[in-house]
């Protein structure tokens, strides 16, 4: 049986279709296949990148659990910190009040600078006002010290000349600017200059007053003062004044006192041994009267002698002539003689005296020994004779090792205390004594002084008045006075 050709079409068609719709299918499977290949492509790249983030999470939870701990320390740490800024803390709030009060305190403080520094505005005015006339006195003292009639010399404190005035230039014929800031050792070499050099020594002297003969018409006297500023020395001063004048007529007056004298003593002395002829009836008896009258002229002349003979004693010592016979001898002997011969005078006048003798012997002294009895028995005689009845006297000696000393205590009338810087200069006698004891020369004490001196020795006292006065000297040992000795 044939079959029908529309139905074949049909068929055919439907075959047509639905090997096209295979066709699509297929198309649909390769693309849907395609498809899923991408997505598995995808998805494997999906899984993979997810394997890298897996590894890159772990990494990230390692790294972020070392963090964790180091965070954990680093808390540990801030604890820690913490604790310490606390305490910190405390210590700066402590130190920000004191902080606080320091600054209260410097507040006060610079309130005291502002007011100190108007002070010191107005101190500094005044310091100018005074700088001025300091200034002005410096120039008046400069003034002065160019005109002054001395000559001058300061040296610093180091020993070098730091100014001479025109006046000592003009002593020394010297300039200024030629020895300013020279040693005193280097100005020994100027000739002019060496005796005063050799005189104040290399390292000047302190208080220091001596004469000295530059030339034949010049003599000076020197005087060294320290420059002190508080206990500290800054220099000293040497004052060189011109008393070549005064020295001539001081030798004018020696010898003219020493003619006279001489002049005095051999009629004196005939009119003594005259009156002592009178007296002892070798020219023939006198009367009871006659005696009288004779034995007040032979008393009178008697003291006019002892005058005569200190003035003939003062001229020696002013000519630097007075020790002729030093010898090397025991002092004790003689303070026993002079004490021995005033005796009778200490028993007539009812007076106490004691003589108080060292245990051990003393040592050796070498002076001229009538010139040293003369010194003892002008202290003792005062004694004797400005005590009063009852009183006392004693005399002592003292073994000071390298020196000797004596002195003579009295209880007598004493020397007023406004008098007493006199006692040693040549014809001194207290009021006091003057009004008790008229007779007397007031040059006991001044020979005693220089005798003593002569001998290398110190002679000072101590008195109070109507308590009495003790008088004190000392003389070298021979160790100590053999160089001295020298120069006599």
């Amino acid at each position: 049986m044939k079959k029908n050709p529309a139905k074949k079409t049909r068929e055919l068609e439907e075959l047509d279709r639905i090997a096209k719709m295979l066709v699509r299918r297929d198309l649909e499977l390769a693309e849907i296949k395609e498809k899923r290949e991408k997505e598995i492509a995808e998805i494997d790249k999906i899984s993979k990148m997810l394997v890298r983030r897996d590894f890159e999470l772990i990494e990230k939870r390692e790294e972020l659990e070392e963090r964790i701990r180091e965070l954990e320390k680093t808390r540990e740490k801030e604890q820690v910190f913490r604790i310490r800024e606390k305490a910190k803390t405390r210590d700066i709030e402590t130190k920000l009040k004191e902080l606080e009060e320091s600054r209260t305190a410097l507040m006060n403080m610079l309130e005291d600078i502002e007011e100190s520094k108007k002070a010191l505005v107005n101190i500094l005015g005044d310091v100018e006002e005074a700088r001025g006339k300091a200034e002005e006195e410096k120039n008046k003292t400069l003034a002065v010290i160019t005109n002054f009639s001395d000559g001058l010399l300061v040296f610093d404190k180091e020993g070098k000349l730091s100014l001479i005035n025109p006046q000592a230039e003009d002593f020394f014929k010297v300039r200024g600017k030629e020895i300013i800031d020279k040693s005193i050792i280097e100005l020994g070499t100027f000739p002019t200059i060496k005796p005063v050099v050799t005189l104040v020594g290399k390292e000047i002297k302190g208080i220091f007053r001596k004469e000295i003969q530059i030339k034949e018409n010049l003599v000076l006297e020197v005087s060294t003062i320290p420059i002190m500023r508080e206990e500290e020395k800054m220099g000293t001063l040497v004052i060189l004044h011109d008393i070549t004048r005064e020295k001539m007529i001081e030798r004018m007056k020696t010898e003219f006192v020493s003619l006279s004298a001489h002049q005095l003593r051999t009629p004196l002395s005939a009119i003594k041994w005259t009156l002592r002829m009178l007296l002892d009836g070798d020219l023939g008896p006198i009367l009871k009267e006659q005696r009288e009258f004779i034995e007040k002229t032979y008393k009178s002349n008697e003291r006019m002698i002892n005058l005569i003979n200190d003035l003939l004693d003062v001229t020696r010592i002013e000519e630097g002539k007075y020790l002729y016979k030093p010898i090397l001898t025991d002092f004790e002997p003689i303070c026993q003689f002079v004490i021995n011969s005033y005796r009778e005078e200490v028993e007539r006048r009812k007076l106490k005296i004691e003589f108080k003798k060292p245990e051990k012997k003393l040592p050796r002294v070498k002076v001229d020994v009538e010139k040293i009895r003369l010194a003892i028995q002008n202290l003792l005689e005062n004694a004797i004779r400005y005590t009063k009845s009852g009183g006392e006297i004693s005399v002592s000696l003292r073994d000071l090792k390298k020196e000797i000393e004596f002195s003579v205590r009295d209880t007598g009338v004493g020397i007023p205390k406004d008098q007493q810087a006199r006692v040693f200069t040549k014809f001194f006698r207290a009021a006091n004594v003057i009004r008790m004891e008229t007779e007397g020369s007031g040059l006991g004490l001044f020979i005693t002084k220089n005798i003593v001196e002569a001998h290398g020795g110190r002679i000072w006292f101590e008195s109070e008045e109507g308590k009495g006065t003790t008088f004190y000297f000392t003389l070298p040992v021979k160790e100590e006075f053999t160089e001295f000795l020298k120069g006599f």
